[in-house]
């Protein structure tokens, strides 16, 4: 079963989570996992700049190691980055020094960039009750109240779209990807979904 929009039992239960921020003006918070990557990740700036949107990309360190040019595209393009592990790492199936040693990573990945960032999102959105509070020594924990499932490739582009419509409201963070899992979607989705809120009048923020 999918959950495109989180329960707000959970959002309570980890209220110290960065889940979604309703402002007065109405804002989505784009974000977006797992580049940077040749593939999406400048398909995706380059649409962002069309809507003069803003976003928060939760990079894996290796990706930026791999890609240093395209991770200073998405800086120099105004958007923020957060901390997504080294080697995108299920914390459920790592044993803690090992996951926290691989924020560590990623984080001085990015500081090799000349970036400096505080926040930090699990890969798969997986995190264990002994790990919070370590990380939350350094970096804010950012989840999401909707997620776009673009990465299911068994999920059509028109249903990854108007899911993400469905659910999205004011003050908003929601999950794409720049991944090749999510190339398809994306590339169908995103366009739409920026054009049909920038419609409704919504700006697009990073956090």
């Amino acid at each position: 079963m999918r959950y495109y929009k989180t329960p707000c039992s959970v959002q309570r239960i980890f209220s110290s989570f960065i889940w979604k921020k309703p402002q007065t003006i109405p804002t989505i918070y784009l974000t977006f996992d797992d580049g940077p990557i040749p593939k999406l990740t400048p398909f995706i700036i380059n649409l962002l700049a069309q809507y003069n949107a803003k976003a928060t990309f939760f990079c894996v360190g290796d990706n930026i190691r791999k890609h240093p040019e395209i991770f200073q595209n998405v800086i120099e393009q105004g958007h923020q980055i957060g901390n997504h592990t080294y080697n995108h790492l299920n914390a459920w199936k790592t044993d803690k020094k090992i996951y926290l040693e691989n924020i560590t990573l990623c984080k001085q990945e990015i500081e090799s960039q000349g970036v400096k960032s505080t926040l930090f999102r699990p890969p798969y959105g997986k995190l264990s009750f002994n790990l919070r509070k370590d990380i939350t020594k350094d970096h804010q924990i950012v989840m999401w109240d909707v997620l776009s499932y673009d990465f299911d490739q068994t999920l059509s582009p028109e249903n990854c779209l108007n899911c993400s419509i469905k659910y999205t409201q004011n003050g908003s963070l929601i999950v794409f990807h720049d991944n090749i899992k999510a190339t398809k979607n994306i590339e169908y989705a995103l366009p739409r979904y920026l054009e049909y809120f920038s419609e409704k009048g919504f700006v697009f923020e990073k956090l």
